[in-house]
């Protein structure tokens, strides 16, 4: 196996050698479109590392920040979802220090995770920003509220947990050390990721392959991927609220910022009850859970779920 080859976990097929004109099942994707699959790499220099980003949409209200999950890179966020968000308002992404385009040392902690966020806003002369962060990266967004709270005007929590949740009103157990093993393979495959993020049905299947036919229309798309000692640090930096003196969630009681928490029914990644958990803590949080749907919600209803986004960030 070429070095190229050997990716990480949560990488669709797409990344691993899949023509980017090809959907994950060998039939032609959809032709390359809209802002998202279009939008250049840009760069800016921050410590002398290389930090790699994209501005999509035009306008000139609060942008809105990306915050990527466990393993993720700019590549894997939806362009049928950042594309209708980006309609609205402009939209911005980026790789961390380490991660994916971005040249530099990775971190291991949410702290400087969230740091380097707010520098990132910084650097680009924006006094404040909204957020939306998925599964590990609403987990950093959340650590952004916290540390860096004037940045920030207003949250999107998906799909992601505080860490330690206690057992309470039934309680919540942690994902399956089944759901661990396929998260933490060397390689996965398309079925891996389908198991992942979505549920074992028809409809949500066809929903999750339809996702990685979108990720491949960017001609670029996973050009650089994740390395080990990168989302190994972010393992680490996701385990160091693992436990209840150490977990997030007692502290979101002091966060004035209207966040709004979503997740699928069934998530398999980061169980939903902490989504739950978050609304009841955060003082002005809004909690939507979409029915039959899994830890990939927001790409299986791209459109539903970018209209509540953006509902939420208009809202007065």
């Amino acid at each position: 196996m070429t070095s190229s080859q050997n990716l990480q976990a949560l990488q669709p097929s797409t990344a691993a050698g899949v023509p980017a004109g090809t959907s994950s099942e060998g039939t032609a994707a959809p032709p390359a479109s809209g802002p998202t699959v279009s939008a250049p790499t840009l760069r800016m220099s921050l410590d002398g590392q290389e930090i790699a980003y994209r501005a999509i949409g035009h306008g000139t209200g609060i942008p809105l920040l990306l915050l990527n999950r466990f393993r993720g890179t700019m590549d894997h966020w939806d362009p049928k979802l950042i594309d209708a968000l980006a309609a609205k308002r402009p939209v911005l992404m980026f790789d961390q220090p380490g991660f994916g385009r971005s040249s530099g040392v990775p971190e291991d902690s949410l702290q400087a995770f969230a740091a380097m966020a707010a520098r990132v806003v910084a650097q680009l002369n924006h006094r404040q920003v909204d957020v939306m962060g998925f599964s590990m990266g609403g987990t950093v967004a959340l650590q952004l509220l916290l540390d860096h709270p004037e940045r920030v005007r207003r949250a999107v929590i998906a799909g992601s947990g505080p860490g330690h949740v206690p057992a309470e009103g039934g309680g919540v157990a942690p994902a399956d050390a089944a759901v661990w093993q396929v998260a933490t393979k060397p390689v996965n495959s398309d079925e891996d990721f389908l198991f992942l993020f979505f549920e074992p049905t028809p409809t949500s299947r066809a929903a999750g392959q339809a996702y990685l036919a979108r990720l491949a229309q960017r001609e670029d798309a996973f050009a650089r991927q994740v390395e080990p000692a990168a989302w190994q640090a972010q393992l680490k930096a996701a385990m160091a609220v693992g436990s209840e003196g150490s977990s997030l969630l007692p502290r979101l009681k002091d966060v004035p910022h209207p966040v709004l928490v979503a997740n699928g029914r069934h998530d398999v990644m980061v169980p939903t009850y902490a989504s739950y958990a978050m609304a009841q803590r955060l003082p002005h949080a809004r909690l939507v859970v979409y029915p039959d749907l899994g830890h990939g919600f927001l790409f299986q209803h791209a459109e539903s779920f970018s209209d509540e986004v953006n509902r939420f960030l208009d809202a007065p």
